[in-house]
């Protein structure tokens, strides 16, 4: 088996980019988890900005992305808000502030510089191959897809374009189905 390469070189790209990443968020007085956590709000639909899901989206204990919340709220990177049906949960936005951070910083300037050499064809081919890797370790693993919106088995188009959750039945907006969802799953071949 090849495992072994493939796992050497993925070890060996992530850990440049978190280098970069790091390097690049210490100017901003950010950590990397917090970068992390700031790049996954700025990605994900309303579904998924709560405390708990950036939890399960980073595999880290809820005291963790706590304090790392905490740090982003305190430099105006996110706000807090109440959940208008549920006053128990709470929904995190990232602000303009916050926004442009990422918008600098994500994707990290060495993947920026890398692909800019690449040929469309071969940033294609990177593209598929990076993401059949990561559906293979998530189906073989039984882990949360959090895939876009529309890629969705629960995602449902009416006559006329309207957009609907199956799994909560509410209307989806226009800037939902291009976002993260932590209730994502891979359609069956039977929804298809």
């Amino acid at each position: 088996m090849k495992t072994e390469k493939i796992y050497e070189y993925l070890e060996r790209i992530a850990n440049l980019l978190r280098t970069d990443t790091r390097k690049a968020g210490v100017g901003k007085g950010l950590q990397p988890v917090q970068m992390e956590a700031l790049h996954y709000l700025s990605s994900c639909n309303r579904y998924s900005n709560t405390p708990a899901a950036v939890a399960d989206y980073l595999g880290l204990t809820k005291g963790t992305v706590s304090q790392t919340l905490g740090v982003l709220e305190n430099v105006g990177f996110i706000e807090k808000l109440p959940d208008l049906k549920d006053r128990r949960v709470v929904h995190l936005k990232v602000t303009e502030r916050g926004a442009a951070v990422v918008g600098e910083l994500i994707p990290p300037a060495i993947l920026q510089a890398a692909m800019a050499q690449a040929p469309e064809a071969e940033q294609d081919f990177i593209l598929d191959a990076l993401e059949r890797v990561l559906r293979a370790m998530q189906r073989a693993n039984q882990l949360r897809t959090f895939g876009a919106c529309q890629t969705c088995r629960y995602h449902q188009v009416a006559e006329g374009g309207a957009r609907r959750c199956g799994l909560t039945g509410e209307i989806l907006l226009a800037a939902d189905i291009d976002k993260i969802c932590r209730e994502h799953e891979t359609p069956r071949l039977r929804d298809v």
